[in-house]
């Protein structure tokens, strides 16, 4: 998934970006409010984590805002993106509030890193509507669990080749742009080039090979997952 995680705290912040990334998610972190606005107006993102009380900007002594001003904006301007709000204000007025701003779950701290990633997670789960396990021929992605399974046996796969499969399995049948797989991949100031995507998607085939699941391209279009012709 592509992340973006608005936390002013630099300990959390670093906490949580080491964690989802090593869970081999693409992060983009914001300490304030200007540079989450930003981010989140040039990124497209698979979801937000996002706290709510931030300073506007990197400036000493720069007044605060509230995340939910920026999550009330996004959404004025039809952006669906799945928000997980964190923050210390835990009271039922305050939740209450976060969701009718947009926000789609809230989580108060302190918390779980491996219940902000299953939050996220099922967030991302509904926004797409796929289910907890999607197959193709005898492959079958468990987003759960994070697995992939060929005819019951697990295929460990690095990092962004889990991406990119998880990308073209939610669904599958759908056309995937090289541009969105790009996107995914790549750091905010990384870009991912093209080659360097097509030789994820030659290894994944490879390995992808007795499952009976096929990456077909699309010439000008990107890629499609579907079962294997005979």
């Amino acid at each position: 998934m592509r992340i973006l995680l608005v936390e002013d705290d630099p300990v959390l912040q670093a906490v949580m970006l080491r964690s989802l990334t090593d869970a081999g998610h693409r992060v983009d972190a914001a300490g304030d409010g200007s540079t989450a606005q930003h981010l989140w107006h040039v990124q497209a993102y698979d979801a937000v984590l996002l706290d709510l009380n931030l300073p506007l900007s990197k400036r000493p002594g720069a007044e605060m805002v509230s995340g939910l001003d920026l999550l009330r904006e996004r959404r004025a301007k039809a952006d669906k993106t799945p928000v997980l709000v964190l923050t210390a204000r835990n009271r039922t007025d305050e939740r209450i509030a976060g969701l009718d701003a947009g926000a789609d779950d809230y989580l108060g701290k302190p918390f779980e890193l491996a219940e902000v990633e299953a939050r996220l997670r099922a967030l991302v789960r509904r926004s797409q509507g796929a289910d907890d396990q999607t197959q193709v021929g005898q492959l079958v992605l468990d987003r759960k669990a994070r697995r992939i399974l060929i005819a019951g046996q697990e295929l460990i796969l690095p990092a962004r080749e889990l991406e990119v499969l998880w990308e073209l399995m939610s669904p599958p049948g759908r056309t995937v742009s090289k541009k969105d797989l790009s996107n995914k991949l790549s750091g905010f100031e990384e870009a991912l080039a093209d080659n360097a995507l097509e030789a994820f998607i030659s290894r994944l085939r490879k390995k992808l090979a007795p499952s009976g699941a096929s990456i077909r391209t699309l010439r000008g279009l990107g890629y499609l997952m579907e079962e294997a012709r005979p």
